[in-house]
């Protein structure tokens, strides 16, 4: 779960492990987003990032006290500045969405309302060839948030994500986090 291998890309203010969990609070106005729309580039947010290489299913559990604009936590896929994703919850507007941001040198956003389960998310990311498909665990079945190019011969880190753009000192606890050979499964 938890590996001596695991590295902060830009380390939160606070990690601390209870009872197997990970437990983060984030810095002040931090983000991950290149560009589109709004002009600006920030890679501040906070990531613990494993190599994960071409081809994996990566999968972490977390819940989080969401009530800022833009409060985020969930996994991201890391190649470079220009080529990365994240997913995972955003609260936007009040309401808890979930939500995944591709870029491919300029970040695309695409979010849809949830009921956030008490107990947190569970999300999932599965890399094959030159595709990154991401799910997310109803409690019944694992339903598509995105599937989305990614550069085949890019290998990357993978590993949980949180930011919160418009405040500091949201809490984010990781339950787990889970990475392994790819899962054959068909978007359909």
């Amino acid at each position: 779960m938890w590996s001596d291998g695991m590295v902060w890309r830009n380390p939160p203010v606070s990690v601390r492990q209870q009872a197997g969990a990970l437990v983060v609070q984030t810095g002040f106005e931090t983000d991950y987003w290149r560009e589109t729309f709004y002009g600006f580039t920030h890679a501040n947010g906070h990531h613990l990032a494993c190599p994960g290489g071409t081809s994996f299913t990566a999968e972490v559990h977390f819940s989080a006290d969401y009530h800022a604009q833009y409060d985020q936590a969930g996994l991201m896929l890391w190649a470079d500045d220009a080529h990365w994703v994240k997913t995972g919850i955003e609260w936007v507007n009040g309401q808890a969405h979930v939500a995944c941001v591709v870029t491919r040198g300029r970040s695309d956003w695409s979010q849809m309302p949830v009921d956030l389960p008490s107990e947190g998310l569970r999300l999932r990311l599965h890399r094959h060839g030159d595709a990154v498909w991401v799910q997310y665990w109803t409690g019944d079945v694992w339903r598509m948030v995105r599937l989305a190019h990614f550069p085949e011969e890019v290998t990357a880190d993978v590993g949980p994500m949180c930011c919160s753009p418009s405040r500091a000192g949201l809490e984010v606890t990781f339950h787990d986090f889970r990475l392994g050979a790819l899962e054959s499964e068909r978007a359909y």
